[in-house]
């Protein structure tokens, strides 16, 4: 049964491990036994960028994902491959769970944009609001929504607490 496994590689050579792991296993015998091999990245974007200007960012720099029934050709067959390092467990190498993987290649495939930054906003804690009609003002959190990246802030206009909905971009701690 096929399943999948994290190959270690020198970092920085993940694309040439996989283009020379894909032509080893097409000419080798083997081959029914391979499944995919995921270079695992992801669209990457600061609280600066829109979801547009996001970047393709390795997730796992010096690891490549490989799919494969393990026996001791295949693992032979991997590891001779220049930059190839070694599997993760060592001598019997360990297998992802449906659930690690699941995450991943929702990731991989833009289902899940990741956040390079996690801003951390706490409720209670004072912000400068830098963008929008609110500039300028200071505000204490009262609600964070970390999935929409969006903050309830309480704000005093004309001696009033009123809340406002911005978003985490639009704010500085």
């Amino acid at each position: 049964m096929k399943r999948w496994y994290v190959l270690q590689v020198f970092a920085g050579y993940e694309d040439s491990v996989k283009a020379d792991l894909e032509k080893h296993i097409f000419n080798s015998e083997f081959r029914d036994l391979f499944g995919e091999i995921l270079i695992p990245s992801a669209k990457m974007k600061s609280i600066f960028e829109s979801v547009d200007e996001a970047k393709d960012q390795q997730l796992f720099p010096g690891y490549l994902l490989i799919e494969l029934e393990i026996n001791p050709e295949t693992i032979k067959l991997v590891l001779d491959s220049p930059k190839a390092y070694k599997f993760l467990g060592g001598k019997s190498p360990m297998p992802l769970s449906a659930k690690e993987i699941e995450k991943i290649v929702s990731q991989v495939k833009g289902e899940v944009i990741v956040s390079s930054e996690k801003e951390g906003f706490s409720v209670g804690s004072e912000v400068d609001i830098s963008e929008g009609p609110f500039s300028g003002f200071v505000g204490v959190v009262d609600k964070v929504d970390c999935e929409n990246e969006k903050l309830t802030v309480m704000v005093s206009i004309f001696g009033r607490m009123t809340p406002v909905e911005l978003s985490f971009n639009q704010v500085k701690k």
